[in-house]
């Protein structure tokens, strides 16, 4: 599953895709429960925390480019949306 995951981030350029991406994440939440470190809220939304901290070694370390101008508000507001949104 993780593998379908990292192709479908390679193939996202929609919010049509982003909306799939986070479908497919869902279900192998569901399916792989034993296969995430961060089974629940609090530790992923740490775990996104620090891994946005440390992005940049990530794209060196994967010698791929760093991404310049994120919305950074989109992300924010999706995940403050979801707090509330039925």
């Amino acid at each position: 599953m993780m593998e379908e995951l990292i192709n479908k981030i390679e193939t996202l350029n929609t919010k049509e895709d982003f909306i799939s991406f986070l479908e497919l994440l869902v279900q192998d939440l569901r399916n792989n429960r034993n296969g995430w470190e961060n089974k629940n809220l609090e530790s992923y939304l740490e775990a996104a925390a620090s891994w946005t901290e440390d992005m940049g070694g990530y794209y060196q370390n994967n010698n791929l480019p760093i991404p310049e101008n994120i919305d950074w508000k989109v992300f924010a507001n999706i995940l403050i949306a979801a707090k509330m949104y039925e």
